[in-house]
């Protein structure tokens, strides 16, 4: 056994792990991540470690990292290309001097998507960014456990096919994952060329966990009175799980589908950022029309006595959480989550809510909310009919006028801060000028908070704060 703290020197060689379910608590993996945490101290913002005094350190580490790769591989047989290759990475990355990590052998070698099947476990060893958690490359090391239901699996063999979606759960990390960050894209990992993705994972067990915390202190602070379906996913970490795998698999293959503009919005370009609201709304919008579809069209077979198969049980079971998880995610985490600078995320929230108060289907009445449950699928439905056919409207636009008609429809729900250049009309300069004119004018915060998420959102900062790195064994 061999473990390292920043100053220490390695010593001996880990025990080989062969059970992939206790991985977590072994000595190599104990080794690996006290090693991969002391390197990130010696790295910069681009991963490469510049400084010769600490190469001797960095190589010690490195071997520590690579040692304990070797340990726990027998356990993950079915990563043992991408394991080899990273092993190489390393090294080479230590005889080369420590310049600016290039792991794109390992990165193209691991393929996660091809396992799909419930229970199977990873291990994750990058240079890398997380979203949302740090914008630095740092080595980011991660034991990672798939969620697959057999009713997933159904749907994505039929009408929800998506061959690059993962849907994981986090068993331990570093520190990079000791934030907000959900997600493990293959972008983020340092490398010298972009190569094809294949496969993007989200941790629907980090999604689960703070949605569970997050609505069940609003529903508190808000006097919401929980449908019973509703009330029971946030007792139960697991069905919440498979809820949000089911909705981020439908949202997921929509950024690609549908009548879209030409330049799909997930390619980076510089655009206002309420365009990535709209966008993120449209693809919550039809994974909330889908489980909707999907909901009515197995209760019709069951009322005609049909019956059906345990996959379609689970689909009718879990359509209806879809719902609620988009609506609540988006109303009470979503819309006051992070800072007010260009957050896209916080005014898709602030926009699902406005449109439903203003159709009578939400309710905000002597303190206590309230939805009319019967009516709010169809409004809700019609907010993502509003946005589709803005995209359908967009091929026959030039992109500023298209820009134009998108901010017509945020602000015909939500009111524009009133300093806004936009709200009072851009000055024919910015109009005839080229598109960064436009994006230039659009204020940081051009969609300020409504009175009652100014109030929501100091009663539940504390809430919000606390779900930084939680996982779903936290609850």
């Amino acid at each position: 056994m061999s473990i390292i703290t920043s100053n220490q020197a390695i010593i001996g060689e880990p025990e080989v792990v062969e059970d992939a379910s206790t991985a977590e608590n072994s000595a190599a993996w104990a080794q690996l991540k006290a090693a991969a945490i002391a390197i990130r101290e010696l790295q910069v913002k681009d991963g490469s470690i510049p400084d010769a005094e600490h190469h001797d350190r960095a190589r010690e580490l490195v071997a520590a990292i690579t040692s304990g790769i070797r340990a726990l591989a027998p356990a993950f047989p079915h990563d043992a290309e991408y394991l080899t290759a990273s092993i190489a990475d390393f090294d080479r990355w230590a005889a080369e001097g420590f310049g600016v990590p290039d792991f794109l052998d390992s990165l193209v070698a691991f393929q996660p998507q091809q396992h799909r099947i419930d229970g199977i476990r990873h291990l994750v060893v990058f240079p890398m960014y997380t979203q949302n958690g740090s914008s630095d490359r740092l080595v980011e090391a991660l034991i990672v456990e798939t969620i697959w239901p057999e009713f997933i699996a159904a749907l994505e063999a039929g009408d929800y096919g998506n061959k690059l979606f993962v849907s994981l759960r986090l068993v331990d990390f570093t520190p990079g994952y000791d934030t907000n960050s959900a997600v493990l894209f293959p972008e983020t990992v340092a490398m010298r060329e972009i190569p094809s993705f294949t496969w993007g994972a989200i941790f629907q067990d980090r999604e689960a966990a703070r949605y569970r915390r997050v609505v069940r202190a609003a529903s508190e602070i808000t006097n919401l009175e929980l449908p019973e379906r509703a009330a029971a996913m946030l007792d139960d970490q697991k069905l919440a799980e498979r809820a949000f795998v089911m909705w981020d698999i439908i949202h997921d293959r929509t950024h690609m589908r549908g009548d879209l503009p030409f330049d799909p919005f997930m390619i980076k370009q510089r655009m206002p950022f309420f365009l990535y609201s709209l966008e993120e709304m449209r693809c919550d919008m039809t994974a909330f029309r889908e489980s909707v579809k999907i909901q009515r069209a197995l209760t019709a077979r069951v009322e005609a006595g049909e019956e059906l198969t345990p996959a379609e049980q689970e689909m009718l079971e879990h359509a209806p959480l879809v719902q609620y998880a988009v609506i609540f995610d988006r109303i009470f985490r979503f819309a006051i989550t992070g800072n007010r600078v260009r957050n896209y995320d916080a005014v898709g929230g602030q926009l699902l809510f406005a449109w439903l108060h203003q159709r009578g289907v939400l309710h905000w009445t002597d303190t206590a909310l309230a939805f009319d449950w019967e009516n709010v699928p169809d409004a809700v439905v019609a907010l993502g009919d509003a946005i589709d056919d803005l995209y359908w409207h967009s091929i026959d636009r030039p992109k500023v006028a298209h820009w134009l008609a998108a901010y017509d429809l945020v602000r015909s729900v939500l009111t524009p801060h009133p300093a806004s250049k936009w709200a009072r009309g851009l000055s024919d300069e910015i109009l005839a000028g080229a598109p960064k004119g436009y994006t230039d004018a659009v204020m940081d915060d051009e969609f300020p908070l409504s009175m009652f998420f100014e109030t929501l959102d100091k009663k539940m900062k504390p809430v919000i704060e606390s779900t930084v790195g939680i996982r779903g064994t936290d609850d």
